[in-house]
């Protein structure tokens, strides 16, 4: 080979590592210019272990020799989501552990005797990607998320972080403790503060999936205006259930198996009904027609949003009442004075009304009467906020509707996918909002 090819190979060489260099300097440069975004899961999308004291006592022989399967060293096992759940002895060992308990005296919630549980991987996204990642293929939750974020300049631990809490508790209206969920607020806040100060003091984004997004709102209401200002610089709410929904009186009163095969929905309802963020997630009066029954018996009698509390002592569990109207109802969706998108799924039947024949709620419905939503949630849920800050000062809100897409789809379908990206790239980009318009896009 002569000193030309020689030298052709060298310049051709440097060139190829030259744009490597410069590409390279373009992705830091991306990620470097980027607010970072913080994953907030929605309520089943979380994973939760558990691990068991000398105080528990065991229900059966099963409970107490063969489940779990596995354990750690130290005892811990995942009690959410593991598939074992489905087999019928075993439902009965993870509803017993599974089991809040409301304690009257003290006004808030907790775990079964002798049962201690912990989230995993707080501050990660490594427990969002699958509810059990020993069955990536059939439980993949965000990773279609944070794959098509990373194609954009997020990276895990660097700009994009979770924010996993334990799902079966909620917060409480003013003046009622909720330790747990009190504690998930003030972790979800130094999060927020630290991952702005490792990205260059760059206010955060928040992107939630359904039940995260009202823990989000109430971390911004409960955060000084100060703090919202220069922490926040987006919410993003995906399928929020800002008003809660129809289906969630279907699950307190016949128990919900969610469509998962061998499991008797009835097998589960205890522990259903005892999750606090279940209570929250009731149809709220403030959104849902006061006039208009959403549940109908064969009798005549029926119930709407106001009736709630009549509902939970008919079904049999007056238990529920109190917290329910003590806690839940005055909770409210005052706006956060941050800018808020919201990415609803429509166009997919949801529960709207049930009706029960002669057996009452014995059996299940007879009819299930079904109206606009994403599957999970009602549209007058959905839009909710459209409503309630409409006329609010010093508040941009955009609503993204996503035709034919489901509340899970949201998180997987190309379609859901390109528009969430487009909106955490327009942020980036430096496209804001009107502070006073409210904006709804198809």
């Amino acid at each position: 080979m002569n000193n030309f090819h020689l030298n052709i190979l060298l310049y051709t060489k440097m060139a190829i590592l030259s744009m490597l260099a410069m590409a390279a300097s373009s992705s830091s440069s991306a990620a470097a210019n980027v607010h970072p975004v913080i994953l907030i899961p929605g309520s089943g999308g979380n994973q939760l272990e558990a691990r068991l004291t000398s105080e528990y006592k065991s229900s059966s022989l099963v409970c107490n020799k063969w489940y779990p399967l596995k354990k750690d060293p130290d005892g811990w096992f995942r009690l959410w989501f593991d598939p074992t759940v489905i087999f019928r002895p075993f439902t009965k060992c993870f509803n017993r552990r599974m089991m809040i308990y409301y304690d009257p005296d003290e006004d808030d919630y907790h775990n079964a005797p002798g049962v201690e549980t912990r989230v995993p991987h707080f501050g990660s996204i490594q427990s969002l990607l699958y509810l059990n990642p020993t069955l990536k293929g059939i439980t993949s939750y965000m990773k279609p998320l944070v794959k098509s974020l990373e194609k954009v300049g997020y990276v895990s631990g660097n700009n994009l972080f979770g924010a996993p809490y334990d799902f079966r508790y909620a917060l409480a209206a003013e003046g009622h403790p909720s330790k747990v969920a009190s504690k998930y607020l003030a972790d979800l806040k130094t999060l927020i503060e630290s991952a702005s100060a490792s990205n260059g003091a760059r206010p955060v984004i928040l992107l939630t999936h359904s039940l995260g997004g009202l823990f989000a709102l109430h971390l911004l209401n409960r955060s000084p205006i100060s703090w919202r200002q220069k922490y926040i610089k987006r919410l993003i709410t995906l399928a929020a259930p800002w008003g809660g929904t129809v289906g969630e009186m279907l699950t307190y009163a016949n128990g919900n198996s969610f469509g998962v095969p061998l499991v008797d929905p009835l097998l589960v309802r205890d522990e259903q009904r005892s999750a606090a963020s279940n209570l929250w997630l009731m149809p709220s009066p403030r959104v849902f027609n006061e006039s208009k029954p959403l549940v109908v018996m064969a009798n005549g009698t029926h119930y709407t949003s106001s009736d709630i509390g009549r509902f939970l002592g008919d079904i049999g569990f007056p238990e529920g009442v109190g917290p329910y109207e003590t806690r839940v109802l005055p909770l409210g969706l005052r706006a956060p004075q941050v800018p808020v998108t919201c990415v609803v799924g429509t166009g997919v039947k949801t529960p709207e009304k049930l009706i029960y024949g002669g057996s009452g709620f014995g059996e299940q419905p007879v009819e299930i009467v079904y109206g606009d939503g994403d599957g999970t949630v009602n549209m007058v849920s959905l839009l909710a906020v459209e409503t309630e800050w409409g006329g609010c000062k010093n508040q941009s809100l955009e609503v993204i509707k996503i035709d034919g897409v489901s509340h899970t789809e949201i998180l997987k379908d190309e379609n859901a996918l390109g528009k969430i990206v487009g909106v955490v790239s327009s942020v980036n980009s430096g496209i804001s909002m009107s502070s006073l318009v409210v904006r709804t896009f198809s």
